[in-house]
């Protein structure tokens, strides 16, 4: 027999549109949840509960099958701009939140200190108010959260933090997803993390246990994570039933690990340290011999941009490294991002396992 599509329509039209409908027809009714996040705002993944978590890893999956593999424009920000005020230089946050935000139809402003008056001739609460009026959103990429955290009580729209010195969500994000879509899921796998204890660290530590993840983290010492985060985080391992392992050994935290993590080892700002940080630093770089304590099927991140003593060219570059992909995938998360913050659309692809 054959299904006319229209005589679907029609006849099932009583329960909902015709465009509803349609869209029911061709992926499928989507799971629910009972997740909203419209007019919130991103300082934090700890904040935000498992599936808040789910649902905009959820949110990317649906926007990147939609948009990049079934070529449909979803112009879901169409009328609506984005205030993009950046500290400190990017390479990948700029280009995810500004193409991204163009490609679902939205304006961005890329704003530096050097283009408005923050800090100089205006104070922080009141530039806040005034992008209050004139945008949907702002993306702040600081030095000191406290600014993010001050941004979020003076404005009257969504605050997301691009990068602070205690938390960068975005990447995180990213990396799950990216986990997500080589695994097929995140709950039961180790991550590793070799280097220092700083704000993607954080941002991992607020939330691997909510998706189920056991964390292993090797420090130097004198660079560990904060310890009110450590604490949470030793929380969160015990609500969750996962795994936490801090140490100094970077072979001891690698031991069966899924996934290999680090990050650069001088941040932004601190430059002047970099002499006294490299020395700290030793046996800390990534290599062949650090994968062999890890599980057969590890797979290695990094944030970027990429120094060679933090991992040698022969992980960096190896067929188990989802570094690339993992840059991609900025892009998606922070569409997803603004895309629960700031609208009604929920995701019409099936959701994925977890």
């Amino acid at each position: 027999m054959l299904f006319n599509v229209r005589s679907f329509v029609s006849i099932a039209k009583p329960t909902g549109t015709r465009k509803q409908l349609l869209r029911q027809f061709w992926y499928g009714p989507p799971a629910q949840m009972n997740v909203h996040l419209k007019g919130q705002d991103l300082l934090t993944l700890q904040n935000y509960t498992a599936d808040d978590l789910k649902y905009l890893l959820w949110m990317a999956s649906d926007l990147k099958q939609r948009i990049k593999y079934k070529g449909e424009y979803l112009p879901l920000m169409q009328g609506k701009s984005l205030a993009m005020i950046f500290e400190k230089r990017s390479t990948r946050t700029r280009l995810s939140a500004e193409t991204g935000f163009a490609l679902l139809g939205g304006h961005p402003s890329f704003l530096t200190t050097q283009d408005i008056h923050l800090g100089t001739n205006e104070s922080l609460t009141d530039t806040v108010r005034v992008l209050s009026s004139m945008t949907n959103a702002i993306l702040a990429r600081v030095y000191k959260h406290n600014d993010l955290e001050l941004m979020a009580k003076e404005s009257t729209i969504p605050i997301i933090n691009g990068l602070s010195d205690l938390y960068h969500p975005l990447q995180i994000l990213a990396d799950y997803l990216t986990l997500q879509e080589h695994y097929g899921g995140l709950n039961g796998l180790t991550i590793t993390w070799i280097g220092d204890g700083n704000n993607v660290l954080h941002s991992i530590m607020t939330s691997a246990a909510k998706l189920g993840m056991h964390l292993r983290i090797a420090t130097p010492k004198g660079f560990e994570p904060d310890q009110g985060i450590t604490k949470i985080t030793e929380q969160y391992s015990e609500e969750y039933g996962t795994k936490l392992l801090l140490t100094t050994d970077p072979l001891e935290a690698a031991d069966s690990a899924n996934v290999l993590v680090t990050d650069t080892w001088i941040s932004m700002g601190q430059e002047d340290e970099k002499k006294e940080r490299l020395k700290a630093f030793q046996g800390y770089q990534i290599t062949m011999q650090t994968t062999k304590s890890a599980a057969s099927n590890w797979t290695f991140l990094h944030c970027l941009p990429r120094k060679p003593e933090e991992v040698d060219d022969e992980v960096f570059y190896s067929p188990r490294s989802l570094v690339f992909q993992e840059a991609e995938n900025r892009k998606w998360t922070i569409m997803a991002v603004m895309v629960s913050l700031l609208t009604d659309y929920s995701p019409q692809l099936q959701k994925p396992t977890f």
